[in-house]
């Protein structure tokens, strides 16, 4: 639906040219200073600042989502005469203008997918409007920061879907992490978003964990290079802001990664060491060493102290000593959950309190602790120097966005900018990158057409692709079934189908009520897929989870955690009666939560871990299975045999599973393992120099050599350990990878600078050392095969 001509001025509608021309064209001499595009920023913004009344500048530090209902006509466009009345002193942000949720229908994160969102060209025209509010409609003219939802791909309607962000973390590809996200960049500033609540940074060291999908997995380091790709894609590394680039989100701080029981936002159990050296590291980073614009506190708690009212951890650490300068948004109603969750606030009032004291900036998705600021100001429980403190940072933001002088999205060309030719390509191939191969039994893989025969594809999934959690609707979303239709007619196989099983009824994310397919219903598609199979020569299983099987717990009644890691259903059913016909089988799992498939590691003839490969799954399952891509993933979690193991993470400590009397310590898969269709072989690491001194550096090198038949990707991995140290410390730890594409024959030297800083750690004093003696350094293809050399440091 379009914006109300009558709202909407024609001057606005030809927003392709006025996107390049600034919105004040008054002279210098005659223009306030904040609206003068060549004055420094810091004087605009002290200008600005100044100028401003209380309530203006509490108003900057508010939010609008689900009360945007009151500011839109019944047919959902806005209308700046009801947004005048509701809020007469502007509005610092505005949430997710992509999307269509009314009021009370709105849930925490999400829909229940019975209303079509905007596409590329209503979105734009839905920003443009809002800004031209803000610009002419309030006293100041200050516009509003647009924020939206970018996990894997900017989530909106028609935009371009990527692998889940599991999956490209088991790309151990930041180059590719870096494409990706300037494309989302570039989709979000076509419709005139500017701020990405991504990435998700948190270490995930809980499988039951419905949200394990939206992070990069399991270890520190990994999630660092990552994040920090991710955040380059976004926003660039210079100021001011590239008119094809957004601001990033930094989430979740902290610990919201390894949840007690493995339920969403379950307190955090760890101390403060633990802290700095896991969870702490991926966010340190990249607040160091990159221009991240916010950070979003996580709904947990620490110690007893939710982290929006954690000011040790919001101000202490995150502004003194990391030197945070950006704003520090909340997450989705957690500062009224200090009240109606965590009863450490009796009123709104008192949780905007504790969290404006703790640091945060900005309440969302609505305002309501933080209705109250202007009576705690006035009572004399926040100083104005305070507020006046996140009212400059939000003011920074704007102006090194060039939103005064650029507010609007050039909605003519925001559906050609919108899921490319490009952008599809770059889909597919981070899908063929993403993919991670845990067995291949006498070389089962890659099929060959004119060896296949009859192939029978099974599972539900197989035509109804799942991509998993913060996706919208893309233009088009290829299915394994639509890849191998292409693939059979391309080369002369015959190709059947038959359901087999199936796990729900629906899949949308946002619903809160699930309707597990009942078991009748399956036992019946079981038999077909039995009968079907005894006619075929080789069988394809699409297995796994989908967008209501593990997700993120929003609500008491929106669950999303497991306390199983199985497969969900009666997906095993199926496969053992598969299993039992003793064809060639492949198992292709869809999901993105690592799931504890022991019958399937065990029977299988290959298993492919795909997790959930974004819009084009099917090409690259098809590319995948028949050779055209070689698997070249890794695990960047470890999987459990079974949730009694549980916590089982790599870098574990010494006195960490002595045994069980009745299961095995050791994982089904470790972390940062994944095969390939050709073989590697990995040197020991060699050192330029041997023996450093504590504040030294050196170089460590890696031969790998393609020893196999075909074109392939190898990771090399480095890891360390402290042989002896004064407080206790992991037996590895990730400090280096690199992703290598090798020709049969070929190999390459990989080298890895060690630095202070991977060799660091906090003492008992909690003060960060390189203590002289001995470290092992290993190199291989995953956590559980390596070969070593000593470094010695003195």
């Amino acid at each position: 639906m379009g914006i109300k001509r009558r709202d909407f001025l024609a001057s606005v509608g030809g927003m392709a040219g006025a996107a390049v021309l600034p919105v004040v064209a008054l002279g210098k001499d005659s223009a306030p200073l904040y609206k003068q595009a060549g004055a420094p920023v810091e004087a605009r913004v002290e200008d600005l600042l100044g100028r401003m009344t209380l309530d203006e500048k509490i108003a900057q530090m508010q939010c609008v989502w689900q009360q945007k209902a009151a500011l839109q006509h019944p047919d959902t466009s806005f209308a700046p005469d009801k947004a005048r009345a509701a809020h007469p002193h502007g509005m610092g942000m505005f949430a997710r203008p992509s999307d269509r949720q009314l009021g009370a229908a709105a849930s925490a994160a999400g829909d229940g997918g019975e209303t079509a969102h905007r596409g590329p060209r209503e979105t734009a025209d839905y920003v443009n409007a809002v800004q031209k509010w803000a610009l002419e409609g309030t006293r100041l003219g200050i516009p509003v920061l647009m924020h939206e939802e970018a996990l894997h791909g900017y989530v909106a309607r028609e935009a371009t879907c990527f692998p889940q962000a599991i999956g490209l973390a088991s790309s151990f590809d930041p180059e590719l992490v870096t494409r990706i996200f300037s494309v989302a960049a570039c989709e979000m500033r076509a419709r005139g978003a500017n701020l990405a609540l991504a990435p998700v940074v948190d270490v995930a060291r809980e499988p039951r964990w419905g949200r394990i999908e939206e992070t990069y997995g399991e270890d520190p380091h990994l999630c660092g290079v990552m994040g920090k790709a991710a955040v380059i894609g976004f926003s660039g590394d210079t100021l001011p802001l590239a008119p094809d680039k957004v601001y990033a989100t930094l989430k979740h701080m902290t610990g919201h990664g390894q949840p007690e029981s493995g339920t969403n936002i379950g307190p955090a159990n760890v101390g403060e060491r633990t802290l700095r050296e896991d969870f702490f590291p991926p966010f340190e980073k990249l607040i160091r060493e990159t221009r991240i614009a916010a950070v979003m506190p996580s709904y947990n708690e620490i110690d007893g102290i939710p982290s929006h009212a954690n000011r040790w951890l919001l101000t202490d650490i995150l502004r003194k000593e990391w030197g945070f300068q950006g704003l520090t948004v909340s997450d989705y109603m957690a500062v009224t959950e200090l009240v109606t969750r965590h009863s450490l606030a009796a009123t709104p009032k008192e949780a905007a309190l504790r969290a404006l004291q703790a640091g945060v900036d900005i309440e969302t998705p609505d305002p309501l602790g933080y209705l109250s600021l202007k009576e705690l100001v006035r009572e004399g429980k926040v100083g104005q120097a305070e507020i006046d403190a996140i009212v400059r940072r939000i003011l920074k933001l704007k102006f090194e966005a060039g939103l005064f002088e650029h507010p609007y999205a050039d909605a003519a060309r925001a559906e050609a900018r919108t899921a490319t030719p490009d952008a599809v390509a770059l889909a597919l191939e981070a899908a063929r990158r993403s993919a991670v191969l845990l067995k291949n039994e006498r070389d089962l893989l890659p099929l060959r057409a004119d060896k296949v025969g009859r192939l029978l594809l099974l599972g539900t999934h197989a035509k109804d692709t799942p991509i998993g959690g913060y996706s919208d609707v893309p233009r088009h979303v290829v299915s394994v079934y639509e890849g191998l239709q292409k693939e059979a007619k391309a080369q002369g196989f015959s190709l059947a189908y038959a359901e087999g099983v199936r796990l729900t009824e629906g899949r949308v994310w946002g619903r809160d009520q699930i309707e597990f397919t009942r078991p009748e219903v399956n036992a019946r598609l079981i038999a077909e897929a039995v009968a079907a199979a005894r006619s075929a020569d080789t069988i394809v299983m699409v297995l796994g989870d989908n967008e209501q099987t593990a997700r993120e717990a929003w609500a008491d009644n929106h669950l999303g955690d497991r306390s199983s890691l199985d497969l969900i259903g009666q997906q095993n059913d199926l496969a053992r009666a598969i299993f039992a016909l003793d064809k060639p089988t492949v198992v292709v799992l869809l999901n993105g939560r690592p799931l504890s498939a022991n019958l399937l590691a065990q029977q299988s003839g290959a298993l492919l871990e795909c997790w959930y490969m974004g819009q084009e799954t099917g090409h690259a399952v098809a590319d995948l299975l028949f050779g055209r891509a070689n698997p070249g993933g890794k695990l960047p979690v470890t999987i459990a045999r079974e949730p009694g193991q549980l916590q089982m993470f790599y870098n574990r400590k010494p006195s960490s599973r002595r045994g069980y009397i009745d299961g095995s310590t050791t994982p089904l898969c470790p972390f940062g393992y994944g095969l390939s269709y050709t073989r590697f072989e990995i040197s020991a690491p060699s050192l330029q120099l041997a023996r450093i001194g504590v504040d030294g550096s050196t170089r460590a090198q890696v031969q790998v050599r393609n020893v196999g038949s075909r074109r392939g990707d190898e990771v090399v991995q480095l890891y360390i350990r402290d042989d002896v140290s004064s407080v206790t410390r992991p037996l590895l730890e990730l400090k280096g990878f690199r992703r290598v594409t090798l020709e049969p024959g070929e190999s390459r030297t990989v080298s890895f600078d060690i630095k202070p800083s991977d060799l660091w750690f906090y003492n008992a004093e909690m003060r960060r050392v390189v203590e002289p003696g001995t470290f092992t350094i290993y190199a291989g293809p995953n956590s559980a095969e390596l070969k070593k050399t000593t470094l010695t440091v003195a």
